[in-house]
């Protein structure tokens, strides 16, 4: 008997395999809602319902600067709009990077590092979104924290833990970047692009910062340098 080829979940982080399943999780009930499989009638709008309910919107922001008032299910768009996509192939892209990259993060800064990581380049890439354009569009979908996994990853390609060139780290980043708007020639058919690189980019940024600060050793050596002055 030929021995089984080797499952290459197994060699993945369970955390990040977990972030992965969730991603395509929801994507296969909007598909199947979508098909008629599950929910009735009423599921054909799941995905609309989930974009209105989760997606990062410039109103809600200034109804709540305006306001002053934070209700936790609005603050929750936040760390939730990276789990609804646009569509298969949106989704899809995000899982690959999330498999990818987070394989590669995740046994440098394991269990809630890693989450840090992730939704803090998820908090981050909404919070520039807003602040520094004008944000008509909604934003949705997880390729915010995904750069921020990107971010994690150049930060150890600078310290010479990965096999990449560390002079071209950053390049990754403006590449990928630069590409975006082939991804959303891709996503087309469902909705329109969003051109969202502004949180691309601020996501890519707060994970490159969150993993310098929760780098192993990095706490104690700026505490005892606070100490020292």
């Amino acid at each position: 008997m030929q021995p089984r080829p080797p499952n290459p979940f197994n060699d993945l982080p369970p955390l990040v395999v977990a972030l992965a399943l969730v991603i395509a999780g929801v994507e296969l009930i909007f598909q199947a809602g979508a098909s008629g499989f599950v929910g009735g009638q009423a599921a054909v709008g799941w995905r609309l319902t989930a974009l209105e309910t989760w997606s990062v919107r410039a109103d809600v922001w200034d109804w709540m600067l305006r306001t002053r008032q934070a209700p936790l299910d609005e603050v929750a768009r936040v760390f939730a709009y990276p789990f609804v996509h646009s569509g298969f192939t949106h989704a899809a892209m995000v899982c690959v990077f999330v498999l990818a990259l987070g394989n590669v993060v995740a046994p440098v800064y394991p269990g809630w590092r890693l989450l840090v990581i992730f939704f803090g380049a998820a908090l981050g890439g909404a919070l520039v979104y807003l602040l520094l354009f004008d944000a008509r569009s909604p934003l949705y979908g997880g390729y915010p924290p995904a750069y921020g996994l990107i971010g994690a990853f150049t930060y150890l390609t600078q310290r010479g833990l990965t096999r990449a060139d560390p002079a071209k780290a950053f390049l990754l980043i403006g590449l990928l970047l630069a590409i975006q708007p082939v991804f959303g020639l891709l996503l087309a058919r469902n909705f329109a692009w969003v051109p969202d690189w502004s949180a691309d980019l601020g996501g890519a940024a707060c994970g490159y910062l969150a993993a310098m600060l929760l780098f192993p050793g990095a706490l104690h050596r700026i505490r005892d340098r606070l100490r020292q002055r």
